[in-house]
């Protein structure tokens, strides 16, 4: 038999004797174009990071990572949500004959916001990720979102004769919906965005610094303040079964930053 004609080894499927079981693997940071479901205008190109991965049983050797890529590729030309995740997931089990795949999908969605005085539009991303498990239990699907604010230190405003110390903040969100429920990416980051002392805006004309400036001032907030807010807020949205907020603050007058975190719902 030539080379050309000879079968090639599928080494992957050799049985291995150690009878370690290996709960993910997968592909890591596989980078390429997305479709994201928007809630206007259909949907959103974005530059995703995608981690795919599968249980593997103890007696293979190892799984077929191209067939990972495969259905990547498949899925990267439409449009993508929750339900989508699904079938990305299902696709990935029947592929490997996995009891359990694993999906995260990371990128930037990008809103356009309004300037509060001027009106000036511009385009602001936020950091996404759809994370999805499927396994013989169900299917479980997160959304995290990254939301940049601006934090006043309502302490320093208290002890100072002039001004305060200002700086920006992250809030971050994982979500899990209710079932038959949905939340969009534009309603949470702007849930989001309105529990910090001031929104932050990629483009600012004079009027809006001096909006911005003066709005912050007069509503101070710890990080504590921050996810407390949030955590109010998102108690009262019906659509969520299952929520984590979190605040990390750049501080301006320290080397470190300012955390707060909490959690509420169901699993």
């Amino acid at each position: 038999m030539n080379r050309e004609t000879k079968k090639l080894a599928d080494v992957q499927n050799l049985a291995d004797r150690r009878r370690v079981p290996l709960q993910r693997v997968g592909v890591k940071g596989v980078e390429l174009p997305f479709l994201i479901k928007a809630m206007e205008n259909g949907h959103q190109t974005v530059l995703a990071a995608v981690t795919l991965t599968a249980d593997l049983p103890h007696y293979f050797k190892g799984t077929h990572m191209s067939r990972l890529i495969e259905i990547l590729e498949e899925w990267r030309n439409k449009p993508v949500s929750g339900p989508e995740v699904k079938s990305i997931l299902n696709q990935t089990r029947t592929a490997l004959h996995a009891k359990i795949a694993n999906v995260d999908i990371v990128f930037k969605y990008f809103i356009e916001k309004a300037a509060p005085v001027s009106g000036l539009r511009s385009m602001i991303g936020y950091r996404s990720t759809f994370s999805g498990t499927l396994d013989e239990q169900g299917f479980d699907f997160c959304l995290c979102v990254d939301v940049p604010v601006t934090t006043v230190c309502p302490c320093s405003k208290e002890i100072s004769d002039i001004g305060a110390h200002g700086q920006r903040a992250i809030i971050s969100a994982r979500v899990r919906f209710a079932h038959g429920k949905f939340v969009w990416i534009e309603e949470l980051v702007r849930t989001l965005e309105k529990q910090g002392s001031c929104e932050i805006y990629p483009l600012l004309k004079r009027e809006d610094e001096k909006y911005v400036t003066e709005h912050a001032f007069r509503n101070p907030k710890f990080v504590e303040d921050v996810v407390r807010d949030c955590v109010i807020v998102l108690r009262k949205d019906t659509r969520l079964r299952w929520f984590e907020v979190e605040c990390e603050a750049e501080e301006s007058i320290h080397n470190h930053n300012a955390f707060a975190s909490s959690r509420e719902g169901l699993l």
